[in-house]
């Protein structure tokens, strides 16, 4: 497991493995009563000491969602995931699975173009423009506005998830969203270091996503190098 040394907001390891597992838990990879592996086994696999896997562990036990059992191991509980930052994230490497993390490329505040879909309540909002990668795979780049009603994006905060600065820097959870999955070209200001050219054809995701309020307050656009990821959506 690597980290993101080009982010000094970069989540720390131990926080990056346990959303990793309750985002196994919610894609239900990992289900309700399925015993881990030992604890060295999984250290070894995911690169880190036996000392910082058990620091995850700890905190999905925390969170009602594991259960360690003296001298049988640790039990997956199923006790919803909500408050996973990337719950809602549904790119996945093709064997599946994958940790979700983000290269920002720019951040604005922005009157909003009139080419953009109708959402929340104001005229401007904040722009963020990122690059994705799964572990350390690149597959994809998005474009993410957020209505100004809801608050103001400062770069210099951000971390690799927009999802936990929400909660931690405005307040608010994204609690649904809705998204809209077809194809695409690349935007013109797809960075040089993306698998694909600028105007190639690869897939593409609109997202509204909501808060406790009625309007959406976050409009984002996905592409996706379908070569390197899928979008994957279990029902349960």
């Amino acid at each position: 497991m690597s980290s993101n040394s080009r982010n000094p907001n970069a989540l720390p390891i131990y926080v990056q493995i346990s959303e990793l597992l309750i985002r196994d838990i919610a894609a239900g990879r990992l289900i309700d009563g399925e015993r881990l592996p030992p604890e060295r086994d999984m250290a070894s696999n995911l690169n880190v000491s036996v000392g910082t896997l058990r620091k995850s562990l700890a905190e999905l036990e925390k969170k009602g969602m594991l259960e360690r059992i003296q001298g049988s191991g640790n039990y997956i509980r199923e006790t919803g995931t909500q408050n996973s930052v990337y719950a809602m994230f549904r790119l996945e490497l093709p064997e599946g699975g994958g940790l979700p993390r983000a290269d920002i490329l720019s951040v604005d505040h922005l009157q909003k173009p009139a080419d953009l879909p109708e959402f929340g309540l104001s005229d401007h909002g904040s722009r963020v423009r990122r690059m994705r990668y799964l572990n350390d795979t690149i597959i994809a780049v998005e474009e993410i506005w957020l209505d100004e009603s809801a608050g103001t994006i400062d770069q210099n905060l951000l971390s690799d998830s927009l999802y936990r600065y929400y909660q931690q820097q405005l307040g608010f959870w994204i609690t649904r969203a809705e998204d809209r999955v077809s194809i695409g070209s690349l935007p013109d200001w797809t960075p040089e270091g993306f698998t694909k050219s600028a105007g190639h054809t690869v897939g593409y995701i609109e997202r509204f996503s909501w808060s406790e309020k009625a309007e959406p307050v976050e409009f984002s656009k996905t592409w996706f190098d379908p070569d390197r990821a899928k979008y994957v959506q279990r029902l349960k």
